[in-house]
């Protein structure tokens, strides 16, 4: 019989008659899928062709072998919508089970603390005129925290030649780490920003109240098991301060388990502290119910255990117990738990710095999201969801991230044991030189011998932490990013460029300023979330004498550029880049430079970032508000770290300008951070008296004159403070400006979105004129209007270009002026306001 099904019939398309279908023989049907592989939509001549060329298709026309393709490509995209869906139905039920369990936790921890709190009041209430100290440890301290601390006659020396005593810590670690990972023995407090979904990075947690700082995160893997247990254990590929790991001894369990010791050496982050290592015991084993689990807790006096190496580099931090839980999910995938604990000794570390090793969120970003986004990013890339450009692999982009990274913390660190060495100082306290001229060193690295072009030669790093007050992090990075010209000397980056080559230029004198270039950057790759990405950065040259010919020709710059997303509480942010040649190469040798800046203070929610969202106050006779406590106190410190190849002959004079020219760059940023540093007053919403005058003014003059209502609804009886917080939350841009005849008109009030387009303050605004925002078109067309718009009270203007106080463009789609007039109908100022404004 012949084979027959309803997904042969004809496609009930307009034109074809629905009501006939054709029945095809298996043979008929292998014939159409070989040609449906290699082309899902022929044309008609191929339908033809393929007539001719098959005889056992000569009983079918033309029409309906159209209408079969029609219908195979039909079944195609619903059986791909429906593996959609089941995938998402399968990634919604593990993420209710996931916050299911979230929530029977968050249960028991409020019952723990009403418990707690019942049982201080008792003690308040029962307390006499005299607390003992026993007391006072048994209202501050909780069980769980007691129980942490692990006296040591609880555990009596033991050493790696007893697997059995090891054993015993790795159970001990076990069972702590997994009251942590899914109970109470952590007060986890939810990070803000972070909202569980099935797309999102997953549930994030913070400690509060417990013995060093602590971190917590969930999330869902399209991964196996054992597969994210794999990628979690090498850690130096995703934790990008992870220096080293070493396993000094692996002891298999009889329980089918591995017992390793560990040695982790973690870099500093900036300059003014030592770096960190762990000396630790990891377990790693499965539970009954078919989970996977990695857990790693310190080796001390306290828990027994043979003694780790030392190393006079680094500081002995201590890990308390932390690790992975991999749950398998139903239909395949994992629900990952990641804990993090650590006490990285805060009282050996400049009380400056002691916020940074203090901030649990700077630990959840750095370490335990860090992990999440990895494994996530790994299994999208393995299922093909990712795409990447010009042909280069996601694990070479990933090693290109990876060894950018790792050089520029080795500029910074400058370990002993790597061949790095101190120079003299010229009798300033502010620049760092350190030299290394270990060519076996060298020959190993992520540098290369390609920049060892003569015996004898080497690497100098001029290096600084500086640190600034109530500077927008974000800001400043990516003004660093884009703003290359404003810090950089073209001829600097030509003699880095020349290490590529044989023959370096010779050493350059620093100039103010550089060369003008222009800078074109080419994406490579960025993150799921984009907190992270790869570019190329290609700077043109213009030689302006014969002796800057050999500055003439293009460069190239690889440069990575991480934590500017502004929704990211507690971490830092960090761009970094090598000169690179044409070719750039999967083995290309990296010499990276850069900088990293890392706020200082406690956040407690985004907007505290003083990002590119940092309100403003109406300045002047519009201010009435007073100074915060993020304006005031808001720290960051920022570390800049350059690297120059040296020849012997060339070496003194490589470190007088490689310590010029960071002095350079760090005047430069200091102007920056002037510019761009929020004014006293600046952070609340306007609520003086003139602010909400100013507003009706807008507001009913723009009625007035178009006939149209600006916040889209009657506002007729709406009252000062609602059109004003209309008026300032507006999406589009709205600028007011003076009506001056013998002088060029100067800003004088914006809402939000008009700060945020002109990169400034409502104080700073007053010092912009108009004609220095608008282009030449811009000026034009509202010159040609303005008897209009005196005329007749407003004016629509054409899409334009304007420009930011930081220089940068900004297209707008089309721009309304109108007169805005006060209560005695008198001309007050002009009103702008430019729709669906971008930076171009």
């Amino acid at each position: 019989m012949m084979a027959h099904s309803m997904d042969d019939r004809d496609s009930p398309e307009k034109g074809f008659d629905s009501g006939k279908y054709v029945r095809y023989t298996p043979e008929q049907v292998e014939a159409l899928e070989r040609v449906y592989a290699e082309c899902p939509k022929p044309s008609s001549l191929r339908r033809q062709q393929l007539i001719r060329e098959c005889p056992i298709l000569c009983n079918i026309e033309p029409r309906q072998i159209k209408v079969w393709f029609q219908n195979r490509r039909c079944r195609e995209k619903q059986r791909k919508e429906s593996a959609r869906l089941q995938t998402v139905n399968r990634k919604l039920s593990a993420m209710n089970k996931l916050l299911m369990e979230e929530n029977d936790r968050l249960q028991k921890q409020v019952s723990h603390l009403v418990y707690e709190n019942g049982f201080m009041k008792h003690r308040i209430n029962t307390a006499t005129g005299t607390t003992t100290d026993n007391g006072c440890e048994s209202v501050v301290v909780s069980g769980q925290q007691r129980q942490q601390q692990n006296p040591t006659h609880q555990h009596p020396q033991r050493d790696a030649n007893n697997p059995a005593g090891l054993l015993s810590i790795a159970e001990e670690t076990l069972a702590e780490f997994l009251c942590k990972a899914t109970g109470t023995a952590v007060d986890w407090v939810q990070m803000i920003g972070m909202k569980p979904g099935p797309d999102s990075i997953g549930i994030v947690a913070v400690s509060r109240n417990c013995s060093g700082i602590a971190a917590r995160a969930c999330g869902l893997v399209s991964l196996e098991p054992m597969k994210v247990a794999e990628i979690l254990k090498d850690r130096p590929s995703w934790f990008r301060d992870c220096r080293s790991v070493e396993t000094l001894s692996v002891i298999p369990t009889g329980n089918g388990g591995t017992i390793e010791l560990i040695n982790t050496q973690i870099y500093a982050p900036t300059t003014l502290a030592a770096a960190r290592d762990f000396w630790t015991l990891r377990y790693s084993t499965s539970l009954e119910d078919g989970s996977y689990v990695v857990c790693e807790k310190s080796l001390t006096a306290a828990t027994g255990g043979p003694n780790g190496p030392l190393s006079s580099s680094f500081v002995r931090a201590k890990m308390l117990s932390s690790g992975i839980l991999i749950r398998p999910c139903d239909g395949g995938g994992s629900i990952i738990h990641i804990v993090d604990h650590v006490d990285l000794d805060v009282s050996s570390v400049p009380e400056v710095l002691r916020p940074l090793y203090e901030s649990s969120k700077i630990l959840a970003q750095k370490m335990t999201v860090a992990a999440l986004r990895h494994v996530r990013q790994i299994a999208q890339e393995t299922s093909g969801e990712v795409q990447f450009s010009g042909g280069r692999q996601p694990a070479v982009l990933r090693t290109f991230s990876q060894r950018l990274c790792r050089g520029f913390n080795d500029a910074v660190n400058g370990f002993a044991d790597d061949g790095w060495s101190p120079m003299s100082s010229d009798g300033g306290e502010d620049i760092t030189i350190m030299i290394n001229s270990s060519s076996s060193k060298f020959a190993g690295s992520q540098y290369g011998n390609s920049f060892l072009p003569s015996f004898g030669s080497g690497v100098l790093c001029a290096k600084a932490s500086m640190l600034l007050q109530n500077v927008p992090p974000l800001v400043l990075i990516r003004f660093l990013r884009e703003h290359r010209a404003e810090w950089a000397d073209y001829g600097v980056d030509a003699y880095c460029a020349a290490a590529l080559r044989a023959t370096p230029f010779a050493v350059p004198c620093v100039r103010t300023g550089g060369f003008p270039s222009n800078q074109v950057i080419l994406p490579l790759a960025q993150t799921l979330e984009h907190e992270e990405f790869l570019e190329v950065v290609r700077l043109g040259g213009h030689a302006y004498s014969p002796e800057d010919m050999g500055l003439s020709r293009d460069m190239y710059l690889l440069q990575l550029c991480s934590g500017v997303d502004e929704n990211v509480v507690g971490g830092c942010a960090q761009l970094v880049f090598a000169p690179i040649d044409e070719s750039f190469a999967d083995d290309a040798p990296l010499l990276p430079s850069g900088f990293r800046v890392i706020p200082l203070d406690h956040k407690t929610s985004p907007s505290d970032h003083l990002s590119v969202n940092r309100t403003r106050d109406l300045a002047s006779s519009l201010d009435g508000s007073t100074k915060t406590d993020a304006e005031t106190n808001s720290r960051l410190v920022l570390t800049i770290a350059f690297q120059f190849t040296f020849d012997n002959h060339s070496r003194d004079n490589v470190a007088t300008m490689a310590r010029q020219y960071v002095r350079n760059v760090v005047g430069s940023i200091q102007r920056v951070a002037l510019a761009i540093t929020p004014r006293p007053g600046s952070m609340q919403f306007p609520t003086s008296p003139e602010a909400l005058t100013l507003a009706r003014w807008i507001s009913r003059s723009y009625s007035l004159h178009t006939g149209a209502n600006m916040f889209g609804a009657d506002t007729q009886g709406c009252d000062g403070d609602t059109l004003l917080k209309q008026l300032w939350n507006h999406s589009d841009a709205i600028l007011c400006c003076s009506l001056k005849t013998n002088a060029s008109p100067v800003f004088t009030f914006a809402n939000q979105a008009g700060l945020d387009m002109l990169e400034t303050t409502l104080v700073a605004l007053q010092d912009i004129m108009l004609d220095k925002t608008l282009d030449d078109s811009g000026r034009k067309a509202l010159c040609s209007e303005f008897a209009k718009i005196m005329q007749q009270g407003y004016a629509n203007l054409p899409a334009g270009i304007c420009v930011s106080s930081m220089g940068r463009p900004v297209s707008y789609e089309q721009a309304t002026v109108w007169k805005v007039l006060d209560d005695s109908e008198s001309n007050h100022c002009l009103a702008f306001i430019l729709v669906n404004w971008s930076f171009a």
